[in-house]
């Protein structure tokens, strides 16, 4: 089946959207670019010559986009702020809607755009591409295998000089809503853990280029007493992690690192006499399906999927809505200064 679609947002983050769809072997003929919107219509046209969109329909209305090309899908890559009303407008025209994160500007917006999509029997997902990669894959079958022993802690660290200038430069809360998001999800699925409290500062770093919150530190309890340690910094200059975080992930039996690249270390204890038990390297497994490890490629074809099999994405907003108020409950807790209980 090829798919009709209308992206809405032509800015910077439509590139990599459009790339996958048109150049990635998952998603090669899949999908048909009927129309692109964008509050500046030549930026949606300039967008539709660097891809060869000429038979696109170009326009600053969604509604009347929507309206005259008729597709099955809405992709949404507008700003958040603009996100809930693109996919109400997308979901009245009969579309199944993937959009940028985060899926919503407040868990009351995301409850009432999960209740949107039921009433119009259509998929909303959202774009977490970034537990579509091989390293979250091979580290939720490594720890759902067993091989390190009963989870304990997940321990992760994001710093990173980020300088994008644009509307993240005056952002509230930018770390927490813009990016953590991403390290949140990844640590949500890994463990298979749902969230349930937070305790979380969040400042902004002395020399920030950032308006509002370009660093935090919160510890999150998942359940079954799994702990969850994040600190973060998208102002921080001298040495980059990966842009999915460096990992310390610790079992009862034993502990992985991961760069959040191509680097892991997975060591259990195998002695029981010692003041350091004797320690044995093991192997991380491979990705479950190959298919799933390419970012935003596999989040688009998984959506695709699910639209045809008439199953559930993996990214579904009913499932995502989880990791956005881990994102809301750490600025409440931030704002609060005390612990706060996460809301699913």
């Amino acid at each position: 089946m090829v798919f009709r679609a209308v992206l809405a947002g032509c800015g910077a983050m439509s590139k990599g959207w459009l790339t996958a769809i048109h150049e990635h072997d998952l998603l090669r003929g899949r999908v048909e670019i009927v129309g692109l919107v964008d509050l500046d219509p030549a930026v949606a046209s300039a967008r539709a010559a660097e891809f060869g969109l000429s038979a696109a329909t170009i326009g600053s209305d969604l509604g009347a986009v929507l309206a005259e090309t008729r597709p099955d899908l809405l992709f949404d890559v507008v700003v958040p702020p603009a996100r809930a009303g693109v996919v109400e407008t997308g979901l009245r025209h009969g579309c199944h809607v993937l959009s940028e994160k985060p899926m919503a500007a407040s868990l009351t917006e995301a409850r009432h755009l999960l209740a949107e999509a039921k009433a119009a029997s259509r998929i909303h997902a959202v774009v977490q591409n970034r537990r579509f990669i091989p390293g979250v894959r091979r580290i939720r079958r490594l720890i759902e295998s067993g091989a390190i022993g009963e989870l304990a802690s997940l321990n992760c660290d994001f710093f990173i000089g980020a300088h994008f200038g644009g509307f993240r430069d005056e952002m509230e809360n930018v770390l927490l809503l813009d990016m953590a998001i991403h390290t949140l999800d990844a640590a949500r699925f890994m463990s298979g853990k749902t969230p349930k409290a937070v305790y979380c500062l969040e400042t902004n770093p002395p020399g920030s280029w950032y308006r509002h919150g370009a660093a935090a530190n919160a510890i999150f309890e998942l359940e079954d007493n799994v702990v969850l340690n994040y600190r973060g910094s998208w102002a921080a200059e001298g040495a980059n992690t990966s842009w999915e975080s460096a990992w310390r992930i610790v079992g009862s039996k034993g502990t992985v690192l991961w760069d959040g690249a191509d680097a892991f270390e997975a060591k259990i204890a195998t002695g029981d006499t010692g003041f350091f038990r004797d320690l044995a390297a093991i192997d991380i497994p491979p990705p479950a399906d190959e298919g799933q490890t390419h970012g935003h490629a596999s989040v688009i074809a998984d959506f695709l999927a699910a639209i045809e099999t008439g199953r559930q994405p993996e990214t579904v907003s009913s499932d995502n809505i989880k990791s956005l108020a881990m994102v809301f409950a750490a600025i409440e807790s931030a704002r609060k200064g005390q612990r706060v209980a996460i809301e699913l």
